[in-house]
């Protein structure tokens, strides 16, 4: 399914999670994707999104540096709002 990737933790175990969005911050050509849980219960439509860069190789990294992560909420926030309207 196109709209998947698959984590896995230490032990090995996969998880498939939902692809919201990809983009491509064009300043620093980094590469970000936003993932979610597709078996999560969904709260009041409150879904843990959860942002990780990538490299050419498909290698993932947690986004934690704060500012980082801030641009990144922001991108999201864009999208769901073009979303939703």
């Amino acid at each position: 399914m196109e709209d998947t990737i698959i984590l896995a933790n230490e032990d090995g175990q996969e998880f498939p999670m939902k692809i919201l969005l990809t983009f491509q911050n064009e300043e620093t050509g980094k590469n970000y994707v936003f993932i979610t849980d597709p078996n999560e219960e969904v709260q009041e439509d409150e879904e843990t999104v959860l942002v990780y860069s990538y490299d050419e190789d498909g290698n993932l990294e947690e986004v934690t540096d704060p500012e980082e992560f801030e641009m990144c909420q922001e991108v999201l926030l864009a999208f769901t709002e073009e979303d939703d309207g």
